[in-house]
């Protein structure tokens, strides 16, 4: 069993040469700069301040890693989408996600999206690269906490047209703020993990 509360910060990466690349699996999250992705991770290993929260979207600027029980790493990416920075910063992320995605790094993938909104076109574009790259992923449909209980199953039936979702990629009902879904969560990535990497 994986314990969550044994997670660190290791290190940040802004270029390409310091990608940690040693033999433990990388659990990248993937998500829209304001989707709530350091609150996910947060939750998941159960630490309020293990990821940086702000109020400002797109924080996160490099490629952090966190050592989850000398396991395996959560990778939290820079967030894509509208965060207000420069063109020249964008490019930058822009080269650094490339330059990640490109590496063969990945193991699992965990796309965080909001399931009070339609998929948008980062966010499709994020699921056919994983889809494409036959990387094994699962996606996160956070923020649940802000719909009506009536409200839920349409909105992840539109999630899962919309990015088109093969049968066997987890969905994952999730509110950072309630801790829902945090055990669903966990159990998707250890079976992911576990899994043969031909499947």
């Amino acid at each position: 069993m994986i314990n969550y509360r044994k997670t660190s910060y290791l290190r940040s990466a802004g270029s390409t040469e310091s990608f940690l690349r040693d033999a433990l699996p990388q659990v990248a999250m993937a998500g829209r700069s304001n989707v709530g992705k350091s609150s996910v991770i947060n939750a998941l290993t159960s630490q309020k301040n293990l990821a940086r929260v702000g109020s400002a979207p797109g924080k996160t600027t490099q490629i952090n890693y966190f050592l989850v029980d000398e396991t395996f790493y959560l990778v939290d990416l820079p967030g894509y989408g509208y965060a207000k920075v420069s063109q020249a910063e964008k490019a930058r992320w822009a080269r650094l996600m490339e330059g990640y995605f490109a590496s063969g790094l990945i193991t699992l993938g965990v796309q965080i999206v909001d399931a009070r909104h339609k998929p948008t076109e980062n966010d499709l574009t994020m699921s056919r690269w994983f889809l494409d790259a036959a990387c094994p992923y699962l996606v996160v449909a956070n923020k649940l906490d802000k719909l009506k209980p009536s409200q839920i199953a349409p909105s992840l039936e539109l999630i899962r047209q919309t990015l088109s979702l093969p049968e066997s990629v987890p969905l994952i009902p999730f509110s950072a703020e309630k801790g829902t879904g945090c055990e669903e969560l966990r159990a998707a990535i250890a079976r992911l993990l576990a899994a043969p990497e031909a499947e």
